[in-house]
């Protein structure tokens, strides 16, 4: 039970007064349970029903609150704004709309008044309502929601919830407006403290993100209106498209103690027979672990931007550059280029480092140009050139992939993978010293990036086009 004391508690009867109508709603409600229509209902219709009357009974009830506050709000002596001007003037009465998130209601308060200053009330501090008409409810579960899927998604699930009959760009509006704090949230964050021994991962990826019409950079707007003068009215012409791509940036730093390993944790040899023919088999030990992860990301900001802010945030971490700098990329030349750009201009010695997934991807290119689809033979190729190549044999590899085009008689087209593997691995040969950073326990892949393109960017961004801050 929950009791109010003080000088102010009201009576039963007045309580019975200022709640009469959501007490009205509320007695409607359950005479209509009691009407013999509803003995026939199924629970799905009753449910429908009860949502539908008691998210009204609760809007009463807010409303009828906020009545009796305007009703009992006494004139204040005096009032002054930040700068000290007073307000001698009031005006009863003064109304404004606030949207919750069980419907609208209206705010009736005083108006403190001023010649040639706007207006004061008081009442909306009390109630620290926001300066536009949505509810700081509201705003938050347009956060939530659209933090889950598009705008739209985001307007039909807070409506179906709550009935408040929010539109598309309140959702949109509010949901910027709870982003505001995003870069100073992460300037109060600490990272852990760390030895200089702890290795500092920094990581940089791109994304393809579809932009809608409106929000096309000029250039790019001009290219496809050049294009669409030719467009047929019933389907796309050749090599036309219902959008254009930009390139979002997403930057990741984080801390990571050393965690050595070897081949074998990563691989387990193809080729090695169990002497026993049962025995388990050996434990594999785990890479490092990352903590204190900071992201960036955006499709606004160029590629050099994001980097330079990832080469802030980490030298925010190790000013003095006493700790090892280790940077993992996909392999993209436009990204190496930059981060060893910004590395030079900062006086910083960097590791830069190939995310291994993608060099895999190459291999099994490599590897389906020698084996038949499905072919379950193609894996452990696959593993035995992976082994090498974490074992720092990058030329013995690239010299074993050739050697197998030509024993295999591979002409033109049929050794387009291995040509593939051959090049990317010999271009990014200074880049794929796996057996240093396996030694010195550093990270291999970038999965931590990855995983931001993939639920940032493609989750979020591709299913609506929009650019985001």
């Amino acid at each position: 039970m929950v009791s109010v004391v003080g000088p102010a508690q009201a009576s039963l009867a007045e309580c019975e007064d200022a709640f009469a109508a959501s007490a009205s709603l509320f007695a409607a409600a359950c005479a209509e349970l009691a009407a013999p229509q509803a003995a026939v209902m199924t629970h799905a219709q009753l449910e429908d029903l009860l949502g539908a009357r008691m998210r009204e009974v609760t809007r009463q009830l807010f409303q009828d609150h906020l009545t009796l506050r305007a009703r009992d709000e006494v004139r204040r002596e005096e009032v002054v704004d930040a700068a000290g001007v007073g307000r001698s003037r009031i005006e009863r009465g003064r109304h404004r709309i606030l949207a919750t998130v069980f419907g609208k209601v209206t705010v009736v308060r005083i108006a403190y008044r001023g010649a040639g200053v706007a207006d004061l009330h008081p009442a909306d501090a009390l109630l620290n309502l926001p300066d536009a008409m949505h509810s700081h409810g509201l705003a938050r579960l347009a956060a939530i929601e659209s933090a889950r899927g598009s705008f739209a998604d985001a307007c039909e699930r807070i409506n179906a919830v709550t009935g408040s009959g929010i539109g598309h760009r309140q959702v949109q509006e509010l949901a910027v407006g709870a982003a505001v704090d995003i870069d100073a949230f992460y300037d109060a964050v600490v990272p852990a403290p760390c030895t200089d021994t702890t290795p500092l991962i920094l990581s940089v990826d791109g994304k393809g993100v579809v932009i809608r019409p409106e929000a096309l950079r000029e250039d790019t707007a001009k290219a496809a209106a050049a294009k669409g003068g030719n467009a047929m009215k019933t389907r796309l012409a050749s090599g036309e498209k219902h959008g254009r791509k930009r390139m979002a940036t997403l930057g990741a730093v984080y801390d990571a103690e050393p965690a050595p390993r070897t081949v074998d944790d990563i691989f387990a040899d193809p080729d090695r027979q169990d002497d026993a023919g049962h025995g388990a088999a050996p434990e594999r030990r785990q890479g490092p672990k990352a903590r204190s992860k900071w992201l960036c990301g955006s499709v606004t900001d160029t590629a050099v931007q994001v980097v330079s802010a990832v080469f802030d945030q980490a030298e925010h971490r190790d000013p003095g550059h006493r700790r090892c700098w280790v940077v993992l990329v996909d392999g993209a030349r436009h990204q190496i280029d930059l981060i060893k750009a910004e590395a030079r201009q900062r006086g910083v010695d960097v590791h830069i480092i190939v995310d291994l997934i993608h060099v895999l991807e190459y291999l099994w290119r490599a590897a389906w140009c020698l084996h038949d689809s499905g072919d379950a033979s193609a894996e452990s190729w696959v593993a035995r050139h992976a082994r090498v190549l974490l074992g720092g044999g990058v030329q013995q590899t690239v010299a074993a992939l050739e050697e197998a085009a030509r024993a295999a008689g591979l002409r033109g087209a049929q050794r387009k993978g291995i040509d593939e593997a051959v090049n990317y691995l010999s271009g990014k040969a200074e880049h794929l010293r796996y057996d240093t950073a396996l030694e010195r326990g550093w990270p291999i892949a970038t999965g931590i990036i990855e995983g931001a393109c993939r639920h940032l960017v493609k989750d979020r961004l591709d299913i609506t086009g929009e650019p985001s801050p």
